[in-house]
């Protein structure tokens, strides 16, 4: 029986290791992450590499929730996560680049090992788990929440006791006399002005059909004789201008 370091050297595994990693087909346990990403160009490698980044990130966020932890070990967690973020977003780039699935269209959510969503899969650097409880984090993040208006807008009920009678309508004016007597106040100044100036009236004022005594009746034009007035206006006016 061969032990497992003499197989190793084989040729035949040898053999068998270089045509597996020509095929795209490798074991990302035994293999080294290829810091390069850009010359990896099969996507099962690629998409293999990216899934192990996938298992890193949910494993260190998940020991980033220890309470054992300081907080100078809280903050170089937080740091490699991120860094493992821009690498599978990386990777993600390189399969949709080669022709593979775009992983990015969802938004590269990463889940942990319970399956709950991963906070803070887009862009920018991100704090997760008890990083953002960390000094000057969480006073960071309370400052962004947007203020309580500082008086509560009113709602319908608080509206409804501002409205009485009056707001429909229902006015006392015409009862107790105060509406009627500044009514006929303005009547008889009204009266006075048109008796000093006589027939004329005011400046710029016509008499209204029926008004002169000679007998003509209201008469509404017709929508022809609007028309025609119009034209004949439109027409003045540019006669006006040319001449």
């Amino acid at each position: 029986m061969a032990r497992n370091s003499e197989k190793a050297q084989s040729m035949l595994f040898r053999f068998r290791a270089q045509q597996a990693a020509s095929m795209g087909i490798i074991d990302a346990g035994r293999t080294r992450r290829p810091k390069m990403i850009t010359e990896v160009v099969q996507i099962p490698a690629c998409e293999k590499w990216r899934g192990q980044v996938l298992k890193e990130i949910s494993r260190k966020v998940s020991k980033i929730q220890e309470q054992s932890l300081s907080d100078f070990q809280i903050r170089d967690l937080n740091d490699e996560i991120n860094k493992l973020m821009r690498e599978k977003h990386m990777w993600e780039v390189q399969i949709r680049n080669l022709g593979g699935p775009n992983y990015m269209r969802g938004g590269g959510k990463v889940f942990d090992e319970e399956g709950k969503e991963i906070p803070g899969g887009g862009k920018g650097y991100r704090y997760f788990g008890r990083a953002r409880e960390l000094p000057g984090v969480k006073e960071m993040f309370e400052s962004s929440k947007p203020k309580a208006p500082d008086k509560p807008l009113e709602g319908r009920a608080d509206m409804r006791k501002n409205v009485d009678a009056s707001y429909y309508g229902y006015n006392l004016d015409e009862e107790d006399g105060t509406l009627l007597a500044y009514e006929g106040e303005r009547e008889k100044e009204a009266f006075e002005n048109l008796l000093a100036k006589g027939e004329k009236g005011e400046e710029g004022w016509e008499p209204l059909p029926g008004d002169n005594g000679d007998g003509v009746g209201w008469r509404l034009p017709t929508p022809e004789e609007v028309q025609e007035e119009l034209v004949d206006r439109r027409r003045r006016t540019l006669l006006d201008k040319l001449g």
